[in-house]
């Protein structure tokens, strides 16, 4: 059983700690490096806006990974624990990549298409924002149905791939590699992918160790 403090303090050690520590704000810094070496005190100027928050997420998470282990909690039953946090998390992203930040979608003529940029385009920030939701639908609707520690996390990380890898055809400033093939696409169907086979592995055990 999970220490209900202990797991408590790691999500909220997983939240803050990256913002916190200014992760999220070097990060963007180091994005648009360019646009602060001429002027390096806009990098502390507390009204300066701009972060990444993807930078801040990875550290926090990699707190809460340290500050679990430290406690003793058990991995996979904490990872079920903290996968909402996870994905409200993204979501977050989509919604502040919305409101103002770099990303944008493709071109489009579609009825519910945003104007950005001077041109119609797809609102694909808020197509993510309904992937993460969806994904929390889905995360308890099967809670009470789970048969083993883990199976939430991996069916939510699974959906959630899923869904990022077909709206990120839809970025217009999607990151894309030499060959030409879509990096986060990659990145996404590996991860879907394993969360599969991961679920089919399990499927018949019904029970999913602390490896970690």
């Amino acid at each position: 059983h999970l220490d209900a403090q202990a797991t408590y303090t790691l999500a909220v050690m997983r939240s803050c700690f990256g913002r916190i520590s200014g992760v999220a704000r070097l990060t963007f810094v180091a994005l648009h490096w360019p646009a602060y070496q001429q002027n390096l005190l806009g990098i502390l100027w507390p009204l300066t806006s701009g972060y990444e928050p993807l930078g801040g997420l990875v550290v926090g998470a990699l707190a809460a990974f340290f500050y679990g282990r430290a406690r003793q909690l058990p991995f996979t039953a904490t990872l079920d624990a903290l996968t909402p946090g996870l994905i409200l998390g993204f979501m977050v992203l989509s919604l502040a990549d919305f409101l103002g930040g770099p990303g944008y979608g493709a071109l489009t003529a579609v009825p519910w298409s945003i104007s950005q940029y001077g041109t119609r385009r797809h609102p694909v920030q808020l197509y993510e924002l309904l992937a993460g939701a969806f994904t929390l639908l889905v995360y308890w609707r099967l809670l009470d149905g789970r048969r083993y520690a883990g199976q939430m996390f991996l069916t939510a990380v699974t959906l959630y791939s899923a869904t990022r890898l077909v709206l990120d055809a839809f970025r217009d400033n999607t990151w894309i590699l030499s060959n030409g093939l879509h990096g986060w696409q990659l990145i996404t169907f590996a991860t879907m992918l394993l969360g599969l086979i991961l679920l089919a592995r399990h499927a018949d055990v019904g029970i999913m160790k602390d490896e970690l």
